[in-house]
């Protein structure tokens, strides 16, 4: 048995509502798609993609900044506190099959630099349209299912023999 797919989710660690509500849908679908929600452990766009996953029964991983495991959000299953600052972009994106970019500042933009200099597919939901390379989404859910795609994952309906 191998390794479980993940995506990470990446955006604004102090976000309006809004935004929130489409990071918790996009944590939602990766979850009923089965892969890992992979994110940098902190609030905003993290802990609610963190939410959407783990309400919908899946797995997270918080990539945290600091050697201190308790600053990760409520919904992180697996803290893994690195003691790295934002050095731990580069593992948020490097321990994903791809990634989803919320709007977010230059925390976010490392994470989509780091992403594409390694291979990982990049895919964004109503921001980053500048940066070549990262493919564009409507919403949460096909965000997911293009993320899939250019990952080479099933979508877990695609799977399904029931």
């Amino acid at each position: 048995m191998g390794a479980r797919n993940a995506i990470a989710v990446i955006g604004a660690g102090d976000a309006p509502e809004d935004l929130c509500a489409t990071a918790r849908e996009v944590g939602r679908a990766i979850a009923r798609n089965r892969a890992v929600l992979v994110c940098g452990g902190r609030g905003g766009v993290m802990e609610a993609a963190a939410e959407g996953a783990r309400t919908a029964g899946g797995h997270t991983i918080g990539i945290l900044p600091s050697y201190n495991r308790a600053s990760a959000n409520a919904y992180i299953e697996f803290a893994i506190a690195t003691g790295m600052g934002e050095a731990r972009n580069a593992i948020v994106v490097a321990s994903a099959d791809a990634v989803i970019a919320l709007p977010g500042e230059a925390g976010t933009l490392s994470e989509i630099g780091l992403a594409l200099k390694i291979g990982r597919p990049v895919v964004a939901i109503g921001a980053w349209h500048e940066i070549a390379g990262v493919r564009q989404a409507a919403d949460a859910e096909s965000a997911v299912a293009l993320a899939f795609q250019l990952a080479g994952i099933a979508l877990a309906d695609e799977t399904r023999n029931d």
